[in-house]
């Protein structure tokens, strides 16, 4: 890796706060390369990151660090770590299409609390990566009002391997399969997930790790391994 924006995204996708980076001109670097010897292999996020500021943005450091200038250093290195974090935003978002520019309006909107303190509290619960699959489909449930696959969609994708059955002795009834231990916090996530996508007229089963017997179908008739419906 070789961008500083690739600190950044493998910071988030560690759940590390991006605001305590802090971003270091090298006293020695390669020319060719933006991230330090140091960094362009790294695994795990270093609170400091050395790089080589004149790789792609010589034209606005060029004059920062004058070797026979000593005068506010430590000014000016506070001052290159916020520019560097401003230049690397702008990297970030000049790669998203549409609906991930939305979608951080959305996260940004219900961790302020806009949506209420409940779906605020209700939304730590998830994971980056979780949090994006629900503001898309949020974005996704305003243009077409598809509450009912859009709660399939992202229970699919947030419990991954879910199987998801309509009961149709009663119309609006939806079976939900989650191979999940049945706990707090995913009970907490899904009463979350069908708070936001649920229409209003329909009702749900959830079934946690043992699933309900289909006749002839093996895999569901194991012996001890029959949740009643």
């Amino acid at each position: 890796m070789n961008y500083i924006w690739d600190i950044i995204i493998k910071a988030r996708q560690l759940g590390i706060d991006e605001t305590k980076i802090k971003f270091i001109a090298a006293k020695s670097y390669s020319p060719y390369m933006e991230l330090s010897n140091e960094n362009i292999n790294f695994k795990d996020v270093e609170q400091e990151v050395e790089l080589n500021p004149y790789y792609r943005f010589y034209e606005v450091f060029k004059y920062f660090f004058s070797l026979d200038n000593f005068e506010d250093l430590e000014l000016r290195e506070t001052l290159f770590d916020v520019t560097i974090h401003f230049l690397t935003s702008i990297d970030l978002m000049s790669g998203m299409n549409k609906r991930e520019f939305y979608s951080r309006f959305i996260i940004a909107d219900i961790n302020n609390g806009l949506l209420g303190k409940e779906i605020r509290e209700g939304f730590q619960l998830f994971d980056r990566m979780d949090k994006v699959v629900i503001a898309q489909n949020i974005i996704r449930l305003y243009i077409t009002g598809e509450g009912l696959y859009l709660l399939k969609d992202t229970v699919r994708r947030i419990f991954h391997k879910s199987t998801i059955y309509a009961n149709y002795e009663t119309i609006d009834e939806l079976l939900f399969y989650i191979p999940y231990e049945r706990n707090d916090l995913n009970v907490a996530k899904f009463e979350f997930i069908k708070t936001i996508f649920l229409p209003i007229n329909f009702r749900v089963e959830v079934y946690w790790m043992d699933h309900f017997g289909i006749i002839g179908t093996d895999e569901t008739m194991k012996i001890d391994k029959i949740a009643l419906y």
